[in-house]
């Protein structure tokens, strides 16, 4: 016992000394320390404070043969000791007295990074850190240091490359050895094989290829430098995961710019080394750019020459010159010499700082590809490294590795880093006889990108699920001297770098050990394997010495926990009988009666591990240590009880685990291999077992590494992941439960009794706890529900932990709950087995036939009517009924049917009492409703809870059914649910997956039929309502209808669209699922111009009533009236050639009488018998007037037959019979236009007719309207932009409608309605869109005939009529057409004052359509109304421009003269760039030109109001420059104005002002026409007409 004021956290044992870390993080040494100046050379007795250490917290220490070492808590190492081989990392110094912090740095990154250190191994003459990042450095002298180098010591510390990107939990330290626990890397996404020349281990070519000056060598013997690997096949090998020696981490993403560094120069002659030949293995090759250079060899050999291998670059590819060269190569005879001591090139690839001179490695094998000279390259470098090798004799194989490591000598540390003089010294040719010299463009681009910091591969993500859990998953690496097997490979052989043991993967090993010889591995089922020295038996076994890992013999039931390794000796901690540790020891005797030695055994060797009787005096020992001659034990003090409980609770883990592994081995692996027993839900079983005993493993694993370490209960895996836990159990429980269900430990009878024998001795053995005699399914059953006992385990041993705890206190609490969710979970597990068996006893019973088609794994009994207890309403005398509750469904039994209610789809009431006697129950389902009568009024009771109960937790889905108190009394009768449809005519078979309420589909939902027919969207009382998707596929053509719009009651009814399969493309109203009301119907292929578009009303799918259709194909345009989808009554046809004709149509010809116009106003009109068919009487009238009258016939456009009279009008008749032919008679009214589209938004507003209703409903509809659209667009709010979504939010708020309408409400209206028509989702918006597009649908195109102009005119007015009276039925209170607005309060005293001055009412007081719609309606329509308007005024603005043109060349002066404006008028100034100048007669464009450029704005504005405006703007622009000039009033009379204005609208040059003139007079509001506006208008019009007959003078 070592008194020290505070409790030791952990010892360490080197030779002669130990060290020890007491809590607080202070450091005392004992023993020999001839590092100290002042010590006696016996050693202390006392233990030594390290003074150095005590500013520092130290966490972790290491004792090596005669150096120590510790960790502070901020990473840093502190070295002291013996420092002869730079095993302290100190340079210069060859004792190191007091610890000295040693900087792990690395150098590779930029600036260098400090590493962080979790803990360090010290041992003879070497020393390695572990990092935070899970990587090893190390330091000191020999092999075992895993670093590329061969000049020792090495004092700085390194990282060792080959376990880069690895993630390692432990590094120890033998005496010459290195061990480290490294985690599994996840298993490769696919294996990449190596080509077969290249050696599997260190990945280096097997044929090397050496270029003399007058002769190459060729050879094929390889010595890897990794040594041998024991079993040839693809395990891991060695090198995986890291590229061949080089210090060069691979990462797939990154091109490596240089390959593998300088191999051994050494020649060895093959004959002398039988153990050396190089197994080939594959090793991961980053392949960065195509394929990895496949070598076909043809290899010609030396008798014994091996040259350095030289690494052929895998990375960057050369892509060197297709030369056969072997044939010059075996030409000469004398190429091959087969002296061993020959000079040999070695070629190295340098990277880094040397990246600039490129450094080519010769060494691909003779054959495909021959490596082509490079010296293009960059300073025409190429390097080549000479070696002269000594002669020498064949000595053992560890001598000889001793060798090559010197030999590396030459090797600087940074691997490759050769300087730049070296390189010009050592520079040569490198060539091939008869070889080009060519550079390959792909190594030049290579060459020029800048060197890539090679990036280890990345850590990978744990293969576990749980990070937090330690990973079993696990292997051990050895590296260093092997000459007792201590390295574990199956040979005596050094290695130099990290290798992996394959005999130890799998093995989950979670510590292991190295002792001065020999290496001990501990895993998680508690056993020890050893391997090395065993000279005196420390190996716990027989084997001497042992040079691959071996278990320890270890008597039954001691389950070893904790490891310790000394000089020539082993420590162990296991668990006995009772939960106290017990201590083994095995290998050599100590002579003194110490107080660790044992009793004298003769001969000094044991046989295996002997069992410490002191130990149980010792009291609870958490962790053992051992170095050199002595052991040290660390024991708790049982404050408490708590560190009993703790010991006790992970003495239980581990033995259950070890159960666990054996139940899986003995019992699981066989089964599983037999095949299809009850495989499905056998191997489900088999799976969660495994997944349990692998979470087992881990605590087990965690709870030994809690009670070496940390003591803080809230770090417990048991409580922090307490969830993981509870999950894990109910799942596995669930599948053992199913698997007793199907009655599957029965089935498993017979395989176990072909496994195991009759007996199947093997089983019952397994399972102590069953009573003698048991059936082998009971037994079987036992042993499948251990783990639920164990559970009860866990919450035991919780509580007992709980105890040792303040009962207020934090812990406590935390402990409490688990330890409670534990236990509730065991009692629900208890209770699920017996629902298992209680459904397994009812199968038993239950009539055959049904058994098979009812009996489901996870289907659970609730209850059954089999005691008569309920029977069926209205049932037969003789009919049986049985009913029986699942847990998924209500099954109705007769004689030999029955029938199955999905309990998610079940709705169950009682029937009320009043009818004594009769205690029932109403059960609905989809398809059908029954009563159920119970026998008594409990019974009725206890089936309504029950079935009530059942479905909640079928709905809910949980497993979970707490106690009733929790539950709620029923189920909603709205919930979600799929079903299949049985019965149902119009939906058998089909399935529907969505919303329920009452028995009936009702909400959001999905059905799909058998055929391939579905319907998404929203359901009413079992019926198809609201908004829906539906597709229809179509077999023969492979594609499928697609409708999506609105239902109502299983039909289509209201607004959508319709892709049908053929491509056409419908979108518009239907009802009872026909095309009814407005819609447009595209036909021909789905391309942007369709060969056919129609739009207009339909009736019953038939196009009847107004329609248009536009015939793209034969270029014709047809407006008129439908009938039974043929054109029958008046209608108008216009063509792309110009033609035009309106009149009667009937079978979808023209027939009857009609007017027919060609494009230069020829014109026709009589009777038609077909398309552009005369028959009949008619007048034919040529466009200078004269005209024909007779019958005619014939097709127009070809002959014509006449019989008739010619007549050439007179001049004087001319002006009465120009306008004969009114156009438009014929055609349809444009009151009878568009009936539907105004129908359709009458009927949205709640009224059967135009104007029959009432305004409030209306009111009523618009809101709902509105709330509708905005809640489908909040569900996918792309489609609406944010203004958008305000002016939803202002239409919400609807304006006051009742009372007298006053100016100021007048304009609340107004502007209601320009946001109202600016959203589709407002009836009067949808209105308004509908018509823009059928209004463009008919006048773009072939519609956009100068003959259609007066036609568009009507057309708009009678829409605004219409739409006026909407707009009066949703504002009763607004005065008609025409009529006065009522005067505010507030404006009657201004007008009182006033007195009656103004007869005419003021514009702004007058009510009219236009004033209030025009402004919306019109931009929307301007293009093709203006384009017509433009067509028709070809001839007349061609004349006027062209004046226009010819008047414009004159200057101001000059023109002002020219139209007669009177001189005072002339202005004399003008202002330019902000300065008066004078203006000249030379002046041009600047007179009057504010007035200009406001008059030119009438080309942008759309309504006649604007457009008048803008002329009054115009006229006060020049009254101000005239008033500017005469500086008094004055009143302009129309002869002095006339000229003025007709001078600014010449410089305005408006190029379609005819087209606007019209446009102005035949849309202007009539209540302007007779005051100023009026006049304005009149002097503009009167202009144009001037302009055009203004002849020059």
């Amino acid at each position: 016992k070592v008194l020290l004021s505070r409790p030791v956290l952990q010892a360490a044992l080197g030779a002669k000394h130990g060290v020890l870390l007491v809590e607080g993080g202070q450091v005392y040494s004992f023993g020999e320390l001839p590092w100290k100046q002042n010590q006696p050379s016996s050693g202390t007795t006392e233990p030594l404070l390290e003074a150095g250490l005590s500013e520092q917290h130290v966490v972790c220490v290491a004792a090596g043969a005669s150096h120590s070492g510790a960790v502070t808590e901020d990473g840093v190492v502190h070295m002291w000791g013996d420092n002869t081989y730079g095993q302290c990392g100190l340079s210069g110094l060859s004792v190191v007295p007091n610890p000295t912090p040693v900087a792990v740095v690395d150098c590779e990154a930029t600036p260098p990074q400090p590493i962080r250190v979790l803990e360090v191994a010290c041992g003879e003459q070497h020393t390695l850190a572990l990092s935070a990042r899970h990587e090893v450095w190390s330091w000191g002298s020999g092999c075992q240091l895993g670093l590329l180098t061969t000049t020792f010591p090495v004092w700085k510390p390194h990282k060792v490359e080959h376990l880069a990107g690895r993630h390692v939990l432990q590094v120890v330290c033998g005496a010459s050895h290195s061990l480290a626990l490294v985690r599994c890397l996840p298993p490769p996404q696919e294996a990449r094989r190596l080509p077969a020349d290249k050696c599997g281990q260190c990945n280096q070519s097997l044929y090397t290829m050496t270029d003399k000056e007058d002769h190459v060598i060729i050879s094929d013997s390889h010595y890897c430098p990794l040594g041998v690997e024991l079993e040839d096949g693809d395990s891991k090998s060695g090198s995986e995961g890291s590229l061949g020696l080089g210090k060069m981490k691979s990462s797939p993403s990154e091109p490596i710019l240089s390959a593998y560094t300088q191999s051994p120069k050494s020649v060895i002659p093959l004959s002398s080394s039988p153990g050396a030949t190089s197994v080939s293995a594959p090793a991961p090759v980053s392949e960065t750019q195509g394929q990895t250079p496949r070598t076909e060899s043809q290899p010609v050999l030396a008798d014994g020459v091996v040259s350095g291998a030289a690494p052929q670059s895998q990375t960057s590819e050369t892509d060197s010159t297709e030369a056969r060269a072997s044939a010059e190569l075996t030409a000469s005879s004398d190429v091959f010499i087969s002296d061993p001591s020959t000079p040999v090139a070695q070629s190295v690839t340098p990277m880094g700082s040397a990246l600039n001179h490129l450094v080519v490695s010769c060494a691909s094998a003779v054959g495909e590809r021959v490596a082509s000279t490079y010296e293009a390259l960059s300073l025409r470098k190429v390097i080549n490294y000479w070696v002269t090798a000594k002669k020498h004799d064949r000595e053992r194989p560890e001598e000889r590795v001793r060798q090559e490591e010197h030999r590396q000598g030459k090797k600087s540390c940074s691997l490759g880093d050769i300087r730049e003089e070296e390189a010009e010294g050592l520079s040569r040719r490198l060539s091939l006889p008869g070889l080009l010299s060519q550079v390959s463009p792909r190594l030049l681009r290579r060459v020029s990108r800048p060197p890539v910091r090679a990036v280890a591969l990345t850590p990978v993500g744990v293969a576990e699920s749980d990070a937090h859990l330690p990973s079993l998953q696990t292997e051990v690496w050895s590296w260093g001297r092997g000459q007792e097997g201590q390295l574990g490979h199956g040979d005596l052989l050094p290695r130099l770098q990290p290798l992996c043991i394959k005999s130890l993967s799998g093995k989950e090993v979670i510590r292991v050990a190295a002792g001065a010889l020999h290496s001990l591995a501990l895993t998680a089922q508690s056993e020890v394997y050893s391997w090395g020295s065993n000279s005196f038996g420390q190996l716990g076994h027989m084997e001497s010495p042992s040079t691959i890992p071996r278990l320890a013999k270890l008597s039954d039931g001691i389950r070893a926990w904790d490891v310790g390794a000394g000089q020539h000796h082993t420590l162990l901690l296991a668990d006995g009988d009772c939960f106290q540790p017990i201590l083994y020891y095995s290998g050599q005797q100590v002579k003194e009666g110490s107080a660790e030695s044992t009793q004298e055994q003769t001969g000094g060797y044991t046989q295996q591990p002997v069992l410490l009787p002191f130990c149980m005096n010792l009291g609870y020992v958490s962790s053992v240590c051992a170095g050199g001659q002595s052991c040290a034990a660390l024991a708790d003090r049982n404050v408490m009880g708590f560190i009993g409980s703790l010991h006790e609770l992970a003495a239980a883990e581990r033995k259950y685990y070890c159960k666990l592994t054996s139940i899986k081995s003995v019992l699981l692996q066989p089964l599983s291999a037999l095949g299809p027993a009850c495989t499905g839900l056998l191997q489900n079983l088999i799976s969660r077992f495994g997944r349990l005993a692998q979470l087992t493993g881990q605590n087990s694993a965690s709870l030994t590494s809690f009670l070496r370490r940390s003591r803080d209960v809230r770090g417990l895996v048991l409580l922090e992941n307490a969830q993981l836990f509870l999950d894990t159990y109910s799942e596995y429980c669930a599948s053992v439960g199913n698997l007793l269900v199907m009655g599957g430990f029965q089935a498993l009878v017979r395989p176990c009794q072909d496994v195991f024998g009759k007996g199947a001795e093997v089983v019952q053995k397994l399972s102590e706890g069953c009573e003698d005699g048991a059936m082998l399914a009971d037994i079987l059953s036992h042993l499948f529900y251990l783990p639920v006992r164990h559970l009860h385990e866990y919450g035991h041993l919780l509580l007992k932990l709980a105890t040792c705890y303040e009962v207020n206190s934090m812990d406590y609490q935390k402990l409490q709950d688990v330890c409670s969710k534990y236990e509730s979970l065991v009692l629900l597990l208890k209770r699920k087995r017996k629902e298992a068996e209680y459904t397994l006893h009812f199968w038993k019973s239950f009539p055959g036939k049904m058994t098979d088609s009812l009996r489901k794994p996870s289907r659970r009994l609730v209850c059954e009517s089999s005691n008569k207890a309920l029977t069926l309403q209205n049932a037969g005398r003789f009919s049986v009924n049985w009913f029986i509750l699942f847990n998924d469904a209500l099954v109705h039994a007769q004689f030999s049917t029955h029938h199955v209610f999905p309990l998610a789809t079940l709705w169950v009431e009682p029937v009320s009492e009043e009818n004594a006697g009769l205690y029932g129950l109403k059960v609905t389902s989809p398809e059908e409703s029954f009563t159920l009568l119970a026998s008594s009024p409990s019974e009725k009771a206890k089936w309504l809870r029950s079935i009530n109960q059942a479905v909640e937790q079928a709905l809910s889905g949980t497993g979970m059914d707490t106690s009733g108190a929790a539950m709620r009394a029923d189920p909603p009768i709205s919930r979600t649910a799929s079903y299949t449809f049985y019965k149902d005519s119009r939906l058998k078979e089909v399935m529907y997956e969505g919303r329920w309420l009452a028995g009936k589909p009702n909400g959001r939902g999905v059905l799909k039929w058998p055929d391939g027919r579905m319907y998404t969207g929203t359901f009413k009382n079992g019926l198809e309502d609201g908004y829906g998707d539906y597709i229809v596929p179509n077999k023969n053509l492979n594609k499928s209808d697609h409708y999506q719009g609105h239902w109502k009651d299983g039909k289509m009814h209201g607004f959508g669209n319709f892709r049908y399969a053929t491509g056409e493309l419908y979108e518009g109203s239907f009802q009872d699922n026909m095309r009814h009301g407005h819609g447009m119907l595209r036909s021909g292929k789905l391309n942007s111009t369709s060969p056919s578009v129609f739009i207009g009303q339909w009736l019953h799918d038939k196009k009847t009533g107004y329609g248009v259709f536009d015939d793209i194909t034969r270029g014709e345009k047809y407006m008129g009236l439908w009938q039974e989808d043929l054109r029958q009554g008046n209608g108008v046809i216009v063509t792309q050639f110009g033609l035009y004709y309106e009149g009667a149509f009937s079978n979808n010809k023209m027939m009857g009488t009609g007017v027919l116009l060609s494009e230069d106003d020829t014109t026709f009109e009589g009777d038609f018998s077909d398309d552009w068919t005369l028959s009949g009487k008619g007048t034919l009238t040529m466009p200078n007037g004269d005209y024909i009258e007779g019958s005619f016939s014939g097709v127009w456009g070809t002959g014509l037959k006449i019989s008739g009279s010619y007549y050439k009008p007179n001049l004087y008749d001319s002006d009465k019979d120009k306008n004969r032919t009114k156009l438009g008679r014929l055609a349809v009214p444009s009151e009878e236009k568009w009936k539907a589209v105004f129908g359709e938004c009458w009927s949205r507003l709640g009224c059967e007719s135009p104007g029959q209703g009432d305004t409030s409903t209306a009111w009523d509809n618009i809101a709902i309207a509105l709330t509708t659209n905005r809640r489908q667009h909040r569900d996918s709010p792309e489609l609406l932009s944010r203004s958008h979504n305000k002016t939803l939010e202002s239409l919400e708020f609807i304006p006051q409608h009742v009372g007298p309408v006053t100016l100021e409400k007048y304009h609340i209206i107004r502007r209601y309605l320009i946001k109202a028509c600016d959203t589709p989702l407002h009836p009067l918006g949808r209105l308004v869109e509908t018509l823009v597009a059928v209004y463009r649908m008919t006048y773009v195109g072939v519609g956009a005939n100068r003959r259609l102009l007066q036609q568009a005119v009507n057309e708009i007015k009678s829409y605004l009529s219409r739409i006026f009276q909407i707009v009066r039925f949703l504002f009763p209170d607004l005065p008609e057409e025409g009529g006065l607005l009522a005067e505010g309060p507030n404006e009657k005293k201004e007008s009182e004052s006033s007195g009656n001055k103004i007869d005419s009412p003021k514009p702004g007081r007058v009510v009219s359509s236009s004033a209030l719609l025009l402004p919306v309606l019109l931009p929307r329509l301007y293009p093709p109304l203006f384009t017509l308007y433009a067509l028709e005024k070809e001839k007349e603005d061609d004349v006027y421009w062209e004046c226009v043109l010819r008047l414009n060349k004159q200057p101001d002066l000059a023109l002002l003269a020219f139209l007669g404006v009177h001189q005072k008028f002339w202005p004399v100034t003008m202002t330019l760039h902000g300065e008066k100048q004078q203006v000249l007669s030379s002046t041009k464009d600047a007179c009057f030109a504010s007035a200009v450029e406001t008059l030119q704005q009438i080309s942008t504005t759309f309504t006649p109001s604007d457009k008048l405006q803008v002329i009054q703007l115009t006229f006060e622009e020049i009254t101000q420059e005239v008033l500017a000039l005469l500086k008094q009033d004055f009143l302009w009379s129309m002869d002095d104005l006339f000229p003025v204005f007709l001078y600014v609208v010449l410089r305005a040059r408006i190029r379609n002002l005819g087209s606007e003139v019209s446009l102005i007079e035949d849309l202007m509001d009539p209540c302007v026409q007779h005051g100023e506006h009026g006049i304005m208008f009149t002097t503009l019009k009167a202009c144009y007409y001037q302009i055009q007959h203004e002849k020059i003078t």
